[in-house]
C-alpha cells in the first residue's frame, strides 16, 4: 500500500504569520506548549478525541483522533490564525470517520483562544474546546523502560500515515543499560543505543534486524523504520509521545506509548 502524503487544505486567508501579538503578556502565549482536549461543548469530535494541539516554531501539530494535521500558527489578539493546514490521508472509518473534518473546522475558523495557567479554551466553528497542559494530563514517559509503538513516520516531504503501519505497529524499547529491542514491522531488531547525557537529547543507535521477507507493502514501512534509526538521531519525549529525529538523512518516527 503507497505512504500517506500530505494535502493541503483550503484556509482562510490570513495575514503574514509573524510574533504574537503584545495584546497578550509573552508568559500567556501558547506557543512551545501542548494541550489535550478534556472538554468540548457544542459540536463534538467525532469519535470522542480527544483533540492535541501542540505548539511549537510558529507552527502547530493537530491529532483529534485520527489523521494529523499541520501548519503554521500564529496567536493574534484573540484569535488563533491557521495557515497551510495539511494533513496525512490515512483517513478512518466507524465512529472516528469526521473527526479530521471537525478538526480542521475549528482551526481554519480563526478560533478565539484564551490561555488561564494549564487550561487552553479554543472557540469556533460551533465547538468550544477547553484542553489542558500535556504534561498535567500526561506526564513525560521515560524514555528508556518504555515500549513505544511507531504511529507516524516522517519524511522529507511531511508526516506519513498507512494503513499497513497501522496494521504491523513497528515497536521499540531501550533498556535503561541502553539494550534495544522491538520490530521494524516485519523483522525483529536488536542491538544497542548510546544514551543521552544530562542535558543532551541525542542518542546513537547501533541496530540489526532478522531477516525474513514480508509483503512489499511491510518492507516499504520497515525499510523507512530502519532508515530514521539509523545512527545519530535526536529524541524529544511529550507526555505520551516520543519524536525521533535524524538530521542526517532527514527522517524520523513518531511513537507512542504503548
Amino acid at each position: 500500500m503507497s505512504a500517506t502524503v500530505l494535502r493541503a487544505l483550503p484556509v482562510l486567508a490570513v495575514a503574514a504569520l509573524t510574533a504574537c501579538s503584545s495584546h497578550h503578556d509573552a508568559t500567556a502565549d501558547p506557543m512551545g506548549r501542548s494541550f489535550v482536549s478534556t472538554e468540548v461543548s457544542g459540536t463534538p469530535i467525532p469519535g470522542g478525541g480527544p483533540m492535541t494541539l501542540s505548539f511549537a516554531d510558529s507552527r502547530v501539530t493537530a491529532d483529534s483522533g485520527c489523521d494529523t494535521s499541520t501548519g503554521a500558527a500564529r496567536f493574534d489578539e484573540d484569535q488563533l490564525l491557521v495557515a497551510g493546514l495539511a494533513t496525512t490521508l490515512l483517513g478512518c472509518t466507524s465512529d472516528k470517520a469526521g473527526a479530521d473534518t471537525w478538526q480542521a473546522g475549528l482551526l481554519q475558523s480563526s478560533p478565539t483562544w484564551k490561555l488561564d495557567g494549564n487550561t487552553l479554551t479554543l472557540t469556533g466553528n460551533n465547538s468550544i474546546v477547553t484542553l489542558k497542559d500535556k504534561k498535567i494530563v500526561e506526564p513525560d514517559r521515560p524514555l528508556t523502560g518504555t515500549s513505544w509503538i511507531v504511529t507516524t513516520l516522517i519524511q522529507a516531504q511531511g508526516m506519513q500515515r498507512t494503513a499497513t503501519l497501522e496494521q504491523v505497529r513497528p515497536t521499540l524499547t531501550i533498556a535503561p543499560d541502553g539494550t534495544v529491542t522491538g520490530s521494524a514491522g516485519c523483522n525483529r531488531l536488536t542491538g544497542t543505543a548510546d544514551l543521552p547525557e544530562a542535558g543532551n537529547s541525542d542518542l546513537t543507535f547501533h541496530l540489526a534486524t532478522t531477516r525474513m521477507a514480508c509483503a512489499d507493502e511491510v518492507m516499504q514501512v520497515e525499510a523507512r523504520v530502519l532508515q530514521a534509526l539509523d545512527g545519530r538521531v535526536t529524541a524529544t519525549v511529550d507526555g505520551d509521545t516520543l519524536t525521533l529525529r535524524n538530521p542526517g538523512n532527514h527522517t524520523g518516527l513518531v511513537l507512542r506509548a504503548e
